[in-house]
């Protein structure tokens, strides 16, 4: 007998506890306060809320009318963005643009507990149609430095939906007039070799990677087996802008002014404009001033 009457108190219990979560909604079960904006409902669960099935994504859009969310309040007036530089401009549209539109998979408006706050769901790109994701430029402002003025590509090309940093560049996404023009973007190296160096950068680097760089220093002079000297040799007090053949065997300014004399050629200060090599001049001839060519010193 005990027991039965047990069973009848428990399942009364039950009974008084599941009328009251109807009755009172906002005081047996509610997660907490409601934000502002939609205080007006606290005691009005159900204008929100499906009975056993949670809050409906229809019930949000019977107040909220789907073309005017983010663009206009439930009562009709213009919603203003943030205002940037003291400017304000119209808020943007982009819940109609929704794959699915399913209001609780980013909104809660219960404050709830500090422990369940880290738990909610915050907007992800991965909401709206494929199309729209791939027209970033519909919600952000593109970016006003150099570098992004001059792409003519899409942000997907570089930037993930995930996260605007990190991204990856292709320089190939560049016009090819920009390609020659490094230091629009770059900062100059500021180390001795680079310092003394003004030109396109393309002589040495690619637009791949700084690193590895290639000179061919043959197309200025071959440095063979007779030539494998230190930089430091013929680019005197580390200046890469200059040289000299000065200092070395034979090459000193009275042997070199007698030698090119006699040879009927004035003009012998840029010796590297003839002399490609330790074994020769350049291809066609020695003189710049048609004083003498190595025919005529071969003959001779």
């Amino acid at each position: 007998m005990k027991g039965r009457w047990l069973w009848m108190v428990i399942v009364a219990n039950l009974v008084v506890l599941i009328a009251l979560a109807f009755v009172f909604p906002h005081l047996m079960v509610s997660p907490g306060p409601l934000v502002p904006e939609h205080a007006a409902l606290a005691t009005d669960c159900f204008a929100c809320h499906a009975p056993l099935r949670g809050a409906s994504a229809d019930r949000c859009i019977a107040c909220h009318a789907l073309p005017d969310i983010g663009l206009r309040t439930t009562k009709g007036v213009a919603i203003k963005a943030k205002s940037t530089a003291g400017t304000s401009r119209m808020a943007v549209a982009f819940h109609q643009e929704l794959a699915e539109q399913n209001c609780v998979a980013c909104h809660s408006d219960h404050a709830g507990p500090k422990l369940t706050q880290s738990s909610r769901k915050s907007f992800s790109h991965a909401l709206l149609r494929v199309g729209t994701r791939e027209r970033c430029e519909n919600c952000h402002a593109a970016p006003r430095n150099d570098m992004h003025q001059k792409l003519s590509i899409g942000c997907a090309s570089c930037h993930k939906a995930d996260a605007w940093k990190p991204a990856s560049f292709d320089h190939a996404a560049l016009p090819a007039a920009e390609l020659a023009r490094c230091e629009t973007c770059h900062k100059a190296p500021v180390d001795a070799l680079h310092r003394q160096i003004s030109g396109n950068c393309a002589q040495c680097h690619t637009p791949k990677a700084w690193t590895p760089a290639t000179f061919e220093h043959s197309k200025f002079f071959v440095l063979d087996e007779d030539h494998n000297a230190s930089c430091a040799t013929c680019h005197t007090a580390d200046d890469y802008r200059k040289f000299t053949c000065y200092g070395c065997h034979e090459h000193t300014p009275a042997n070199i002014s007698r030698k090119h004399t006699k040879e009927g050629i004035s003009n012998f200060e840029n010796c590297v404009e003839c002399h490609r090599s330790a074994h020769g001049e350049r291809e066609g001839g020695g003189s710049r001033d048609g004083g003498g060519d190595r025919k005529r010193r071969e003959r001779d």
